[in-house]
């Protein structure tokens, strides 16, 4: 085993595990143990399960997306306080920056990642179980766990509708004259297409916020919604049909997992979060402060008693002083002096009682 062999044998083993209860479940309620109808429903089996375990990750993918949207004013700036500076120790100033904000928010860019880096394991597990069906059924040899030899060499004989078997790739059954199965890959490589390309555009068109439609991560993301189903297109030609059916099942799981969130659980501000609304304002219902689901009147109620708070708060802030110039400091001292500092009366001239000139006579 070389380090890779090393590195993949657990997650092949579970993979083979998974595989190996689905197999007995479905063989126990009468399927014959070399159909390919029961070792495709043993692949959609292993979907269930693996995704169902990522279900915990997704809400924290979730959860992760949010803040960072939460986020985005104060990321801005911090972008805007070194804008144009390139030397080192700004770079570094703005690198220590972002990482305290994220760490302040227990939060980081690739939480959205996590679910997907968590699947690509359990996937390239497939892929080597799946190709080595093959490789192990002409050696006479099992895997590397539960997956023995007899049920490696039914897998080997499983055939999808009778005609196609799970152990091929596109290349494989092209060069075999196998129409009918390059035909079946063909056609999941275009709904593995068409599922993405939906999913993707669930999110973009229903579920961004719009800020978020304003910056260059939603150019991005209008970029790879035509780029990433491409990929699948690679997959089909050299994937195995076991492989393609998982990663295809796998993509409707994703799809309905995100309709499902958009529906309940939209980004707020967005158009799906818009009508989520409507949908609860027709039932009597909205949402609180914390994002649950309360009858009108006590949300009426809330909203009554935040503007009475927000209202109280603002009464007893301290008003702001205007500050005052010299001459208007100047004119109102003059105005606050008491009277009788000046000498007479004004519009008076001062007399004087003594006789003028000589004496009388």
């Amino acid at each position: 085993m070389d380090f890779f062999s090393t590195i993949m044998w657990p997650f092949k083993w579970v993979v083979e595990a998974i595989l190996f209860v689905w197999h007995w479940i479905f063989t126990a309620i009468g399927l014959a143990p070399d159909a390919g109808l029961t070792w495709v429903l043993s692949i959609v089996g292993l979907v269930i399960v693996v995704r169902s375990a990522l279900i915990p990750l997704f809400v924290r993918q979730i959860k992760s997306q949010r803040k960072m949207l939460e986020l985005a004013p104060e990321m801005r700036k911090i972008q805007e306080r070194y804008r144009g500076k390139t030397d080192q120790l700004s770079r570094e100033a703005m690198s220590r920056e972002t990482m305290a904000m994220y760490k302040k928010h227990g939060t980081t860019p690739f939480s959205s990642c996590m679910p997907l880096l968590v699947q690509m394991p359990i996937l390239l597990g497939m892929f080597y179980v799946l190709s080595d069906v093959k490789k192990h059924a002409e050696w006479g040899v099992g895997g590397v766990g539960l997956l023995n030899v007899e049920l490696t060499k039914q897998f080997y004989d499983a055939q999808l509708f009778g005609v196609a078997p799970l152990h091929v790739n596109m290349t494989e059954a092209w060069g075999n004259g196998q129409t009918v199965t390059v035909v079946i890959l063909i056609i999941l490589v275009i709904l593995m297409i068409a599922s993405q390309f939906f999913t993707q555009l669930q999110i973009i068109s229903k579920n961004l916020s719009p800020e978020a439609k304003t910056g260059q991560a939603y150019q991005m993301q209008r970029i790879m919604l035509y780029i990433l189903p491409l990929a699948f297109v690679f997959s089909g030609v050299f994937f195995p049909l076991g492989v393609v059916m998982y990663w295809f099942v796998s993509n409707l799981w994703t799809m309905a997992q995100q309709f499902i969130v958009i529906h309940n659980m939209p980004t707020p501000g967005s158009e799906a979060a818009k009508a989520r609304e409507e949908r609860l304002a027709k039932r009597g219902k909205a949402l609180d402060a914390k994002g649950r689901v309360i009858p009108m009147e006590k949300y009426e109620a809330e909203q009554q008693r935040l503007v009475e708070e927000a209202e109280k708060k603002k009464a007893e802030q301290p008003k702001r002083q205007q500050p005052m110039g010299k001459q208007r400091a100047k004119k109102q001292a003059q105005k606050g002096k008491p009277d009788g500092k000046t000498n007479g009366t004004p519009g008076e001239t001062p007399t004087d009682d003594s006789p003028k000139g000589g004496s009388a006579s």
